[in-house]
């Protein structure tokens, strides 16, 4: 079997995603997705990858995986590494179809029948009009899709009546990011006394209303600095949370490290590494206490589940992140499913009920605060009949 075309699809209404579509000579097609800079990601796909894969055996994963390890844009999450990991998916998926087994049975078989969930607290139109983590890009102003998981307006107006909600549907686990705006507005540098008890109500607000019976889990986005993550960090330690997730930027781990002796909270760690190496360095500067990676970003899921063994090594869980795209939700089940020290799964309700439906033809289940194994060959999920002839469609093919 021989790859004869590689397919980059865009849609007008997601500027943010890119889906890979991989081509074969005999009818067989794998489907990978990744997030942020999809022009860019398109353009280095067809320039860049396209040459080099068009004619060789698509199951030649981890040779592939090597060769486009390259001479820049190697150690990150940029363009080419977002590529990179969208093609890797891509060729899981491939292998899949082409054994007719799911990607978590050739990844080792399940080492669990079902992981617990947790809530990105997002809204439907969270970080959807742009490629920036921002509070300008929450989703919060203009038109809004409609139902009833405006997650993100309610964990700040709400968190009380969120918490409630997500109970009675069996999920236990919440993330908010609360504290964004003031370090937007100081550059990180400084949150005051009046807004830190500001940022620290919805907190006040879950624990009052169930206790301890919700996980919260602190996201905080790559946007302190040091010596007031510190000060956030050790304000919030009263109410308990499951985590801190990413408190300062990820360009200088022994930071990390110094901020993980000052709390006892665990540091989560990070979605914005990209490769094994990276998270080595991370591993060995005892910087996290729960590894996170991000399959679309880190290099796919061959470079998750070493980074996964890793991790294991260290006596560490993994919680893979998916606040991006359906098909990253999926592969990232099939790794939560096989990784025997997979801790939780990251979900999004609002995506979910949302505009994940509009895209692709299957989702995983989730039951009362579980999801369960992906059915069918492969990732088990396809991109819905007819979407590469959508009038806000870019659709690129290189081809032998």
């Amino acid at each position: 079997m021989k790859v004869n075309a590689l397919e980059t699809i865009q849609l007008g209404e997601f500027p943010n995603l890119v889906w890979v579509r991989i081509h074969t000579d005999e009818g067989l097609v794998g489907l990978g997705e990744t997030f942020f800079g999809a022009n860019t990601v398109a353009a280095y796909m067809h320039e860049i990858v396209a040459p080099y894969l068009l004619g060789k055996d698509p199951l030649q994963i981890d040779r592939h995986s090597r060769q486009l390890y390259g001479y820049v844009g190697f150690n990150s999450t940029g363009a080419e590494a977002r590529g990179n990991s969208a093609l890797d998916l891509a060729l899981w998926d491939l292998f899949g179809k082409v054994t007719g087994q799911p990607v978590y049975q050739l990844l080792g078989g399940l080492s669990r029948e079902r992981i617990r969930i947790y809530n990105t607290c997002a809204g439907y139109r969270y970080v959807r009009a742009r490629s920036a983590q921002a509070v300008d890009n929450w989703g919060l102003t203009g038109a809004k899709d409609t139902g009833p998981y405006e997650d993100l307006d309610a964990f700040l107006h709400r968190a009380d009546e969120l918490a409630r909600s997500l109970l009675d549907q069996g999920i236990t686990g919440m993330k908010i990011w609360p504290f964004d705006p003031f370090a937007e507005a100081s550059g990180g540098h400084y949150i005051s006394g009046p807004d830190l008890k500001t940022a620290l109500e919805p907190f006040r607000k879950i624990r009052q209303a169930v206790g301890d019976a919700m996980d919260i889990m602190v996201e905080l986005h790559s946007l302190w600095d040091l010596p007031m993550a510190k000060r956030i960090t050790a304000a919030l330690e009263e109410f308990n949370p499951f985590w801190f997730e990413d408190p300062v930027k990820m360009d200088n781990l022994s930071a990390i490290a110094e901020l993980a002796r000052s709390t006892r909270v665990p540091i989560t760690a990070s979605e914005t590494l990209g490769t094994r190496w990276s998270f080595r360095e991370l591993l060995e500067q005892r910087a996290a206490g729960i590894v996170m990676l991000d399959v679309s970003w880190c290099g796919g899921l061959s470079e998750a589940r070493k980074i996964a063994a890793m991790a294991e090594a260290y006596q560490l869980p993994v919680a893979p992140h998916d606040c991006t795209g359906p098909v990253v939700l999926m592969a990232s089940v099939h790794l939560s499913m096989n990784a025997t020290n997979a801790l939780i799964q990251e979900t999004v309700r609002a995506f979910l009920s949302g505009w994940y439906t509009e895209l692709v033809t299957r989702l995983p289940r989730i039951e009362n605060g579980y999801v369960y194994p992906p059915e069918g060959a492969g990732l088990g999920t396809e991109l819905l009949p007819g979407m590469e002839r959508r009038p806000d469609a870019t659709v690129r093919m290189s081809s032998l």
